[in-house]
């Protein structure tokens, strides 16, 4: 399954492909890269499933998507999951169910919002044959009070959605295999690849990439930087400011294929900062690719996005003092203006004194989380307070 390439951009094309290839070798020399499996067909499907998923953070991120219907991206990036929230999800197939219903955080899905939803049902459906419609139940649970824009929950979400839906449909021997799971993450929102990934993962993307090579793998395989604090600042946008509208500017910006020839010296970096567990590293590279990413959204389209709002400017510099009174601390800044601060654990304390002498209040300190990962169907009424019998009786 070919990906299509922008036009403009055959070269850049060219070019990601030759780096994804010595990628690709770098990986299989170090790390487990799982076959894509083949899938069987189904005449229905029958199963349940619920999935628990964080959202991630941006290291070396990335914006503009190749091709729309795969959301796959111009280039390779990495991130970070972060357990300052996590999206728990139920799929469930049924031969009794005349259409797909979907509830988001209390809310029926509708329209644009249940179809981006059935994308990873309708992939599912498709590759094995069979037409059975799914009951989908999601929430977002947050440590903080308010989820700000900029906190990754889409990527957990689509993480989630996928797993719940392969382990549903096909069992273990599907829903176990990374690189399956985490192309089809990619078909809600392209960050869920790396949020099913989990830990410090990185996202294998050019135009004209194959479907199934799309994949992420998780780099922090020996959980290098269990000693790193992520803290999570949430930030409103005041614009409401969609992810999707950044994705269509970004490579309008005249700095847009300069930030894309920066990803393979980038990349390396990544790659030596892993095997040295390097946390200052990754911390200086998600600091610089957040001035690079929003430098391509300022700069892309007619509409000059600013992501960030005051209160994101003032966590940066409060960064900037940080380091200069010696305290090691980073900040990334994803599509929005919720700010994340990487630092080591012993420096935590010191950070969150200082934000909050800023007025800062809903603070969030966490760890880089795991992968996606299944949990019990009563684990998941507790987490969504309510009994997924009792609503599903309703939609029959």
């Amino acid at each position: 399954m070919r990906t299509t390439i922008p036009k403009g951009f055959e070269k850049e094309s060219r070019e990601m492909k030759s780096l994804n290839n010595k990628i690709l070798a770098f990986l299989r020399k170090r790390y487990n890269v799982e076959k894509y499996p083949n899938v069987p067909k189904k005449k229905s499907l029958e199963g349940e499933a619920c999935v628990e998923a964080f959202p991630m953070q941006g290291i070396l991120k990335y914006h503009g998507m190749a091709d729309w219907h795969y959301r796959t991206a111009f280039f390779p990036s990495v991130s970070m999951c972060n357990d300052a929230a996590k999206t728990v999800t139920y799929v469930g197939f049924d031969q009794k169910l005349d259409k797909d219903h979907a509830i988001v955080n209390g809310k029926k899905m509708e329209g644009r919002e249940l179809d981006r939803i059935k994308q990873t049902l309708d992939f599912i459906r498709k590759i094995t044959g069979a037409k059975t419609k799914a009951f989908v139940y999601s929430k977002n649970i947050l440590k903080a009070q308010k989820t700000g824009k900029g906190l990754g929950t889409s990527a957990s979400a689509s993480a989630a959605l996928a797993l719940a839906t392969i382990e549903a449909a096909l069992g273990d021997d599907y829903s176990s295999n990374s690189r399956f799971v985490t192309t089809c993450a990619r078909f809600l929102s392209g960050s869920g690849c790396r949020s099913a990934a989990g830990g410090v993962a990185l996202w294998l993307s050019y135009p004209g990439i194959n479907h199934e090579d799309s994949f992420a793998i998780r780099l922090d395989s020996k959980q290098q930087f269990k000693d790193v604090d992520l803290i999570t600042v949430p930030v409103d946008s005041r614009i409401g400011l969609k992810t999707e509208m950044a994705h269509k500017d970004a490579p309008k910006s005249p700095f847009f294929k300069t930030w894309m020839g920066l990803r393979e010296k980038h990349i390396w970096e990544i790659f030596d900062a892993v095997s040295k567990k390097n946390w200052k590293k990754l911390g200086e590279l998600a600091e610089l690719d957040t001035i690079l990413l929003h430098g391509t959204t300022m700069s892309g389209g007619d509409r000059k996005l600013i992501g960030w709002e005051p209160e994101t400017i003032k966590l940066m510099r409060a960064a900037n003092d940080l380091r200069e009174s010696s305290v090691p601390v980073y900040y990334s800044i994803d599509t929005g203006p919720t700010t994340v601060l990487i630092t080591q654990e012993k420096y935590s304390r010191e950070v969150v004194n200082h934000i909050e002498s800023l007025g800062f209040t809903d603070i969030v300190t966490g760890k880089i989380a795991g992968p996606a990962g299944t949990i019990s169907k009563l684990q998941g009424e507790k987490e969504f307070g309510v009994s997924l019998e009792d609503i599903f009786s309703q939609l029959k």
